[in-house]
């Protein structure tokens, strides 16, 4: 019981506009600069194993990467493990940044449910 009073004391208000923007900005960032790493391992692989340039490895990265595929046929077999290993990290990883940039906007709901009305006043 002590427990939950503690908790009931430890509430803080509801973050500002000005917090809350610089918190989507901080995760705006860090995702964008997760899609960059992304997309280098990407270009990295297609120079690698299938010995494209850097524009052909650019567009197909970001092809598998944006979710609609390789651009052309591939000749290697290490490239086609390389490009279908890519295409499934790819996948989870939209989800993981949407989850990203998602989650601002979900602390900022639920700690709205969880603020008292008193402290919305102020």
């Amino acid at each position: 019981m002590r427990h939950l009073l503690k908790l009931e004391k430890r509430r803080s208000k509801l973050a500002s506009r000005k917090v809350f923007s610089q918190r989507l900005l901080r995760h705006g960032l860090v995702a964008f600069a997760t899609i960059i790493a992304a997309l280098a391992i990407g270009m990295a692989g297609y120079m690698g194993f299938e010995g494209m340039g850097f524009i052909d490895a650019f567009v197909n990265s970001s092809m598998i990467l944006s979710g609609m595929g390789p651009m052309g046929e591939l000749q290697h077999d290490s490239a086609k493990i390389f490009a279908g290993i890519y295409a499934i990290v790819c996948g989870l990883l939209i989800f993981a940044i949407a989850g990203l940039m998602l989650l601002p906007v979900f602390h900022r709901i639920l700690h709205n449910f969880h603020v008292d009305e008193n402290d919305k006043k102020n």
